[in-house]
């Protein structure tokens, strides 16, 4: 049977999934940001800084072109001790991120700039594998705030995972920071937050992903003393409905590539 002949058939319950998707399709179109995550597995040797070239010298021009601003490139500090390159990018919409990369092929520029990424062989690849994930941002926090400007080039990024044990309990410890107020609580306390994401896709799942932006690591180290000590968290760290919430940490301290504009 043919598919519209199907559908006609179903009569009204052929309407009713295709209203469901676009109220779905309304209730997102929100003004929240999707962050994908490319964390890139890097050989060893002087090969190791062609990713790095490839996003200075094609990926983040073209990106820009495209109207996808703020990509962060990171060299890490404190983290997994393989060469690691950690990519960010943010999307306006989910449009933005299933279609980008072959947009991006279609710029004639873009693939002569990155040639050498694009088309790396086998026995000399630019990179070994990525892993990419997808974040949806907070709605207290819905788009990525780049510190480039404000915190100059001697910046740290430190970027921090919080997982959870169940799904449930995911949701409360992000309603902490939105609800709960401690997105606020990091803003009054002197915490410079570039993003709050919840994991849609990728490792680790139930998890938020966060970053914040310190000039150095003992301005870092003062700013979640003080943190620490504030009414403002001391008020909600040990509410009922908060407890429990994470089941583990990960925490990763980043540089700026010179290419990055986070």
């Amino acid at each position: 049977m043919k598919r519209r002949n199907f559908l006609a058939g179903l009569g009204p319950l052929a309407i009713a999934p295709m209203a469901a998707y676009s109220n779905v399709k309304n209730a997102s179109a929100e003004n929240q940001q999707y962050i994908e995550v490319l964390k890139y597995k890097l050989p060893h040797g002087s090969n190791k800084g062609r990713v790095e070239k490839y996003y200075a010298d094609a990926a983040i021009p073209a990106l820009n072109k495209l109207g996808i601003k703020d990509i962060g490139v990171f060299k890490i500090m404190y983290g997994p001790n393989d060469p690691t390159l950690l990519v960010i990018i943010p999307h306006d919409d989910m449009d933005s991120v299933m279609t980008y990369r072959d947009r991006l092929l279609e710029d004639d520029n873009y693939r002569k700039a990155g040639s050498d990424y694009l088309e790396s062989t086998m026995d000399n690849p630019a990179y070994i594998r990525i892993e990419r994930g997808l974040m949806k941002a907070f709605k207290n926090m819905p788009k990525l705030v780049s510190p480039k400007e404000s915190m100059g080039d001697q910046r740290i990024l430190e970027m921090r995972i919080y997982e959870s044990h169940n799904y449930l309990k995911g949701q409360r410890k992000i309603s902490m920071f939105n609800e709960g107020g401690e997105i606020k609580v990091f803003k009054d306390t002197g915490l410079q937050p570039v993003f709050f994401g919840e994991t849609l896709f990728g490792e680790l799942v139930p998890n938020l992903t966060y970053m914040v932006v310190f000039k150095d690591m003992a301005d870092r180290d003062l700013k979640w003393n003080v943190f620490g000590k504030s009414p403002g968290w001391n008020a909600i760290k040990n509410l009922e409905q908060y407890k429990d919430t994470v089941s583990n940490i990960t925490d990763i301290i980043m540089k700026p590539a010179s290419c990055s504009q986070i």
